[in-house]
């Protein structure tokens, strides 16, 4: 689908004119502080697109399922639909990856991403999530899409506790196919700390499609069905007369349980992959994460707020195995030390393989923000962040380095300004430099990816990266904004490590490899925001650019490559809540984008971005309604409209067949608690998941989940 995306937004921010409201009685915006900008802004103040799920959303949310990438999907809908499955490769915000963070340190593996940084924290723990559309810079590497801020609880009452039991069942009720959780949060507070924490356990059944068969399992990338997952979480502060020193720790566990293998399905015949009750003859897939912060804020340092952050990641996950040619190595044929499994394209023994990703992050970030400098309407924000990531990825059974162990240290100074010339109008422009050091020690490819002895090293990187912005209230109600931001990140060096033909030549080495060099991400934005008595509404174009990007291209074992090209992604972000009456809330989002890359290096962007790379258009729909008895319900319907993916020469090489899906749910009080019902794919829609539409291969052509009844109670005393 081809769109004039500039001429449309500009339409509908037209028809937005203030004729069209004054039936309403204008109210003042939102006033809703948003961490994740580093100023702690109002939503009003920020010139992007923003998102802020909160506790009521999130709750509405539960209902009818626990996967954070469909619940973000159903309210942000500009990002990518959930895979149903461990891993959260290929899933975008407006086209690009999102840096993901909890409480401001982030979850994303800049060297080597793995696809697992959806997968690193109970949603339970969370009290709200902030979205901030879009490339930015202002929390450094990873951004290119934008930010997706989890906030984790806040101390509550002195005293309190929690319980909450949740269980879902398939449209084929039986015992393997129904998943439970539980959680048990406590909150108190002496003269000396405060404390929350909280302690969640999930066990997930089978999957069934809306024909009740077994959906497939991805047993290499990571399969959440038949899993189990622990999580602990503990938050301790304490309050001095100025300032707050807090101390965040959480680690979460995912394992696989290994009982069902993958059958391969016929993509060409429309026949989806399934899967058996067999043991994995391979460790299942797994995930371990620990994340932790230790911050200090103080409200006056010399007539300045004063907010530190030193952090820690440490992030393991192991991935499921398999028969593939990638990991052959003549070296073991014959050895004891590895199964045979079936025989390679050119008659080699093959055997069965998997690989493990291990990395350790550490950070600090600091942040000095001066209100009314020099008594003028001015508020600067200056700091500097400092960063190491040190990774690596092995293979389980013979031990062979797959990613050699990589370091990538980082310091990035920065400043923000802001400046209300006029009572309504907002203007802000920032600078960020980066300057990054990545080293690799000396090196060989594995066996398969062309055996080359690479000579390692350090190479450089220096970016200076800006943003501009401008706010203004029209009135009251309703905002217009534009912004341009570059966002800075690199391509996920892993991949570029371990494929020998990111390093042409004879003698290869790290400084030779055009392919590590840095992704610049150039974001244009145009938006309006009206919220009024009767309805509120938002609108948003954008245009996001990179010259040098970095595309995920699935090769032929089912692992994916970098290809560095340049590519565009645009498209426009809208929604509109009709408040029907005081209990009744009527609503829409809609994201439609298209992307395109240059395939040849000619300088035209002539082929579609695939399913990997770029979301569905899609239309969200919902309904909401509170009774008199504490009782509240919502409808929502997600509408994937169909899509085809055409390369240079106009031939189509992929497509994707949309369908709707609907949820519905209810929450009433029980037993002084609240009691929850929901439905999920209330219509028993029989669909393929837009991944394995758009880039499945035979061993991940995936149905999506038929329906599901989710029950939940939880109690607080």
């Amino acid at each position: 689908m081809k769109l004039n995306m500039s001429f449309t937004a500009l339409a509908v921010v037209a028809a937005l004119a203030p004729p069209a409201l004054a039936a309403s009685q204008p109210q003042e915006m939102e006033k809703i502080t948003v961490t994740a900008s580093r100023m702690d802004k109002p939503v009003s103040a920020i010139p992007n697109t923003v998102t802020i799920i909160d506790q009521e959303a999130l709750q509405q949310q539960f209902r009818t399922g626990r996967d954070l990438s469909a619940i973000i999907g159903n309210l942000a809908p500009s990002f990518s639909p959930s895979r149903q499955k461990m891993s959260n490769s290929g899933e975008t915000l407006r086209g690009r990856a999102p840096l993901i963070m909890i409480d401001g340190v982030p979850q994303t593996n800049p060297l080597r991403s793995g696809g697992r940084s959806g997968q690193t924290l109970d949603p339970a723990m969370i009290e709200r999530i902030e979205i901030i559309h879009g490339a930015n810079a202002m929390h450094g590497m990873g951004a290119q899409g934008g930010i997706i801020n989890y906030i984790t609880r806040k101390p509550g009452a002195d005293g309190e506790q929690q319980v909450s039991l949740d269980v879902t069942v398939p449209n084929k009720a039986n015992a393997r196919g129904t998943s439970f959780g539980a959680s048990y949060g406590f909150s108190g507070k002496t003269e000396l700390v405060d404390v929350i924490g909280s302690l969640g356990y999930r066990n997930n059944g089978i999957y069934y499609d809306a024909k009740d068969r077994v959906i497939g399992v991805d047993t290499t990338q990571g399969e959440s069905m038949d899993s189990q997952s622990k999580d602990f979480f503990i938050k301790l502060g304490h309050d001095f007369a100025r300032s707050r020193l807090e101390l965040m720790v959480n680690h979460y566990d995912m394992d696989n349980n290994g009982d069902w293998t993958g059958v391969n399905g016929d993509k060409a015949q429309d026949i989806p992959t399934g899967a058996i009750e067999q043991r994995q003859p391979w460790e299942a897939a797994n995930n371990e994460v620990t994340t932790s912060s230790l911050t200090y804020n103080h409200t006056n340092i010399a007539g300045q707020q004063l907010h530190l952050q030193l952090f820690n990641q440490n992030f393991q996950a192991v991935y499921g195995g398999g028969c593939f040619d990638s990991f052959y190595d003549p070296a073991f044929e014959g050895s004891d030390r590895v199964t045979l499994c079936g025989s390679g394209k050119q008659g080699e023994n093959l055997f069965y393989e998997q690989s493990r990703n291990k990395s350790n992050k550490w950070g600090l970030k600091t942040t000095l923000v001066a209100k009314t400098v020099a008594g003028l309407p001015l508020d600067l924000a200056y700091g500097v962040d400092l960063f190491r990531d040190t990774t690596e990825q092995d293979l389980v059974v013979t031990g062979m380095s797959w990613v050699p162990q990589s370091r990538y240290d980082n310091i990035a100074p920065y400043a923000q300004l802001d400046l209300e010339p006029l009572a309504d109008l907002t203007l802000s422009a920032g600078v960020r430099y980066e300057h990054a050091r990545l080293k690799v020690d000396d090196y060989k490819t594995l066996w398969g990816y062309g055996d080359k002895q690479i000579a390692g090293g350090a190479t450089d990187f220096n970016e200076t990266l800006f943003n501009l912005g401008a706010s203004y209230n029209l009135s009251p109600s309703l905002r217009l904004y534009s912004s341009y931001s570059q966002g800075f990140g690199m391509p996920d060096i892993g991949r570029v490590l371990r494929d020998g033909k990111s390093f042409p030549g004879t003698a290869p080495g790290i400084a030779d490899s055009v392919a590590l060099s840095p992704i610049v991400t150039d974001n244009l934005e145009l938006g309006a925001a009206y919220q009024g008595e009767y309805f509120s509404a938002k609108l948003a174009y954008y245009h996001s650019a990179a010259d040098y990007g970095a595309r995920l291209a699935l090769n032929a074992d089912g692992f994916y490559n970098v290809k560095r090209e340049k590519s565009l992604v645009e498209g426009i972000e809208a929604s509109l809540t009709a408040y029907l009456t005081d209990k009744d809330d009527l609503g829409m989002n809609l994201a439609l984008m298209q992307g395109r890359y240059d395939s040849n290096d000619d300088g035209r962007l002539d082929t579609d971005l695939d399913g990997a790379n770029i979301s569905p258009n899609r239309i969200n729909l919902f309904w909401t309604h509170n009774f008199d008895n504490e009782m509240s319900s919502r409808i929502q319907a997600n509408v994937f409209l169909d899509r085809d993916f055409n390369k240079a020469d106009g031939r189509e090489y992929a497509n994707f067949d949309g369908y709707t899906s609907i949820d519905a749910s209810l929450a009433l009080p029980l037993l002084g608690g609240s009691l929850s019902l929901g439905i999920q794919n209330l219509l028993n829609e029989d669909f393929y998941t837009y991944h394995a539409q758009t880039v499945g291969t035979n061993a991940r052509y995936f149905k999506g989940m038929g329906r599901t009844l989710n029950m939940g109670f939880s109690l607080a005393f």
